[in-house]
């Protein structure tokens, strides 16, 4: 029986039954805004809630097929790069399929991904400047592609210019979309910092299309923090490729400087309709804060961005506000605990004597 992402087997990189690995990802909530939207005057606004993922992220898709192919191939050893949420899921996977795990990880990573890397038994280097300069960042994929041709490795880095079998596997959320009942979408609404989620996205929706699932795709929309504007902003000047920048946004998951997938991202998101938004972090962090607030959905800074950019194309009139739009939620809030004290304050839950009790 085929679970998680492997209900879309024939449609992803091709992994023989005994093989494939599965903690329960994907299948994840897709909900209706009940506060946000309807304020915004956009009445048909809904959220993919891929932060109930096992670890707790969208990167449990990517894992699960990138370890999957590992286990065929006879490879015993996981080398991988991470912001945290991939370190995290492939960690994750590695222990389930009795694989060692080792870690390059950006400099910025927040404590609570590494934590949860270390709690899954993997070994982590953070590097200096990694995720941050481009020169650092390409130095460090260069380092790691060397090291993971010894015959008992596989590198795994969340983009398809590096791990595409793995890749396959996100493409399982746009699947997902097409499905009977999800609903037509007219925008989904996607963050990047590779842009590997865009691409994955924008495939399963075309993949969902060649097969008859649904009539045409959504617009795919790439959004981006200022200060990565790798690629969404090439994509709204016209241009074909994408750019490497310094990377300025303090948005964890999001740092990635270097041009990875924006290429082939800007291509699929014009093909589907869609374009590129910039929003600032300050913007991303109020997001974040309001989607617990009026939403109940405890997520992440780089959750919120792909809804900065919905908001944004609807301000700016470049969506109509009565279609149907889906904003990925991409990870837990729990993977960044720190960011929550832009807005929860620990103060604010003071110990008090039992009698002390009428003061709720």
């Amino acid at each position: 029986m085929n679970t998680g992402i492997w209900q879309w087997a024939e449609s992803l990189a091709p992994v023989p039954a005994g093989h494939r690995l599965s903690l329960g990802e994907g299948n994840t909530p897709l909900v209706r805004s009940r506060s946000i939207g309807p304020k915004a005057g956009l009445t048909r606004l809904f959220f993919k809630l891929e932060s109930t993922n096992p670890t707790g992220s969208y990167k449990d898709r990517f894992a699960a097929a990138a370890i999957s192919h590992m286990r065929a191939e006879g490879k015993t050893e996981c080398l991988a790069t991470s912001s945290g949420n991939t370190g995290a899921a492939l960690a994750a996977y590695c222990a389930a399929a009795g694989l060692r795990c080792r870690i390059a990880v950006v400099e910025t990573a927040p404590a609570g991904k590494l934590r949860q890397m270390l709690a899954y038994g993997a070994e982590i280097l953070r590097v200096r400047g990694f995720g941050l300069d481009p020169d650092v960042t390409r130095q460090t994929f260069t380092t790691l592609q060397q090291l993971g041709t010894a015959p008992h490795r596989a590198l795994q880095i969340s983009a398809y210019a590096f791990s595409p079998a793995g890749m396959s596997g996100v493409e399982s959320l746009g699947w997902e979309l097409a499905t009977p009942g999800a609903g037509s979408f007219d925008h989904v609404f996607c963050p990047a910092g590779g842009g590997g989620l865009c691409l994955a996205v924008a495939r399963g929706l075309a993949g969902a299309v060649r097969h008859g699932n649904i009539v045409r795709s959504p617009a795919v929309h790439c959004v981006q923090p200022e200060g990565n504007a790798t690629i969404a902003a090439p994509l709204r000047s016209g241009a074909t490729v994408g750019q490497a920048v310094n990377c300025t946004s303090r948005i964890s998951g999001l740092q990635v400087p270097n041009v990875l997938d924006g290429n082939a991202v800007i291509h699929a998101c014009r093909a589907s309709g869609g374009t590129g938004q910039l929003v600032r972090d300050e913007v991303v962090w109020e997001l974040q804060a309001r989607l617990s607030l009026e939403e109940g959905l405890f997520v992440e800074p780089a959750s919120a961005v792909a809804l900065a950019g919905a908001l944004q194309a609807a301000a700016n009139g470049e969506i109509q506000p009565d279609t149907s739009i889906v904003c990925l939620l991409t990870g837990s809030g729990f993977k960044d605990e720190a960011s929550l004290g832009r807005w929860v304050r620990e103060d604010a839950c003071p110990c008090v004597e039992p009698e002390e009790l009428t003061r709720l």
